[in-house]
């Protein structure tokens, strides 16, 4: 599993000078949605991190979600991703490597993962046809192990040899 960012300062101070460029003011409710925003693991939907900031802040309403959410869009801190018809789901990018997503047509499970062999055959396809990639996103679809129908001589779910993505 890749390690979260932490909340850190940096972060914090991030969206602090976003928050003051654009003439806000720096709440409660966006200082305890900034927090449980950085304090998830992988991504997440408006509607868990406004219980996760609801635990810290009961008065966050789902409307200063939203729009805490877009401003984090806004200042590169955060990315709404969709898959497969999922409610859009953010996740941190300040800080972090790129990486592409397999994900499960069944549960709807996102498991991260970087393979340099892929960014390599990306760079030199576009480069063949001479085409200039500025941004790319690559999703994967299928079932995960766990909703994999079992095989003969197999249970289902079972992993059989250890997979190098990392769960998010």
């Amino acid at each position: 599993m890749r390690p979260r960012v932490a909340p850190s300062p940096d972060l914090s101070s991030s969206l602090s000078a976003c928050i003051a460029r654009r003439g806000l003011k720096s709440t409660r409710q966006r200082q305890a949605i900034l927090g449980a925003f950085l304090a998830s693991s992988g991504h997440v939907t408006v509607v868990d991190l406004l219980a996760r900031a609801r635990a810290a802040d009961p008065g966050v309403s789902p409307a200063t979600v939203y729009r805490t959410l877009r401003l984090l869009a806004e200042c590169g801190l955060a990315k709404p991703q969709r898959f497969h018809g999922s409610p859009t789901m953010y996740e941190i990018v300040a800080g972090r490597e790129h990486h592409d997503h397999l994900v499960c047509t069944r549960c709807g499970r996102v498991v991260e993962f970087e393979d340099a062999r892929i960014e390599r055959l990306q760079t030199a396809v576009a480069r063949a046809r001479g085409f200039t990639v500025t941004s790319h996103r690559m999703e994967l679809y299928g079932l995960c192990r766990l909703c994999r129908p079992a095989r003969p001589g197999r249970k289902a779910g079972s992993a059989g040899r250890r997979s190098r993505a990392k769960r998010r």
